[in-house]
């Protein structure tokens, strides 16, 4: 089993995981853009390196959670990347939710270079990644998925396998965070036609909640749009609108209409325009509302 980690990405979703790991005994050296971001760790025990390649170990384990493919391919392919010094048999876990087409191609990267790359997005904010509640799709070497195993027991309450093709854990997370944002618009229309009628939005996301829709995203989701909650961002905004992007890109490769996605594309879009993409994605609500000549309650 892996003692020594190399983690890289320390934004809301990275911190907890690596805060988990170092909970369980593992040794990890930290990589982020923001080195401020480390403190928490360093305090029980990380190493704060200055580059991405410093965190690596030859034939060991590198974790990376970054918020988009650029941030990524620059971790990996960059001057001070993590590609020429994994060695034989190193892997990297890519947690990040980036386009499919990005994971094949640093898979190739990695098969040349005699490393492996799994790629391991996860479902769940941030509650949920310090409580070790995510979700994650898993997809790469059958041999270096096995090494991995007690790592991810870690982070998360249960693992799919997706099989050796490396992109297809992120077709899986696209649309997963596809039919999450629909789900949010969906609610977000459902609540301001009962508010416009004078049904109380709160009671209704309960009814829903607890009958019909009884699953976590129409429940949690569900609470914070009735509520209008939209700060603290777990999720942004601006950061659904890159992952519904990344579906449509993938659609369009794919030669396959998403009709519903074009739609959402640009509802987040004028969202973003408009100042809101700082808010948490469940602010896509706000424009229902908006739009409904309802003010935020």
């Amino acid at each position: 089993m892996d003692q020594h980690i190399g983690f890289i990405g320390l934004g809301n979703m990275g911190l907890p995981m690596a805060t988990n790991l170092l909970d369980s005994g593992y040794s990890l050296r930290v990589y982020n853009r923001s080195p401020e971001k480390a403190q928490p760790l360093l305090a029980k025990g990380a190493k704060l390196v200055h580059t991405p390649a410093e965190v690596v170990e030859s034939r060991g384990l590198v974790i990376t959670m970054l918020a988009n493919d650029q941030a990524l391919d620059d971790v990996v392919m960059g001057e001070n990347g993590i590609i020429n010094r994994l060695g034989a048999d190193g892997i990297h876990l890519s947690m990040s939710t980036v386009s499919p087409a990005t994971s094949k191609k640093l898979a190739e990267q990695h098969d040349r270079q005699g490393s492996h790359y799994l790629a391991a997005p996860v479902f769940g904010r941030p509650d949920a990644a310090a409580a070790r509640k995510l979700w994650i799709a898993l997809s790469g070497s059958a041999a270096a998925k096995e090494r991995v195993k007690p790592v991810l027991d870690q982070l998360g309450q249960g693992v799919f396998d997706f099989g050796d093709a490396a992109e297809s854990a992120n077709v899986v997370k696209l649309t997963g965070n596809f039919l999450i944002i629909s789900a949010i618009e969906a609610m977000a229309e459902a609540f301001t036609l009962a508010e416009k009628n004078g049904v109380d939005r709160e009671q209704l996301a309960q009814l829903f909640g607890q009958t019909l829709f009884a699953c976590p995203i129409y429940q949690n989701y569900g609470r914070m749009v009735a509520q209008q909650q939209y700060e603290p961002a777990g999720f942004k905004l601006s950061l659904g609108l890159k992952d519904v992007t990344l579906a449509l890109q993938t659609a369009r490769e794919s030669q396959m209409p998403m009709p519903l996605a074009s739609l959402l594309h640009d509802r987040l879009l004028a969202a973003v325009a408009n100042g809101k993409g700082d808010l948490d994605w469940t602010g896509l609500a706000l424009s229902a509302s908006e739009e409904a000549g309802l003010k935020q309650g």
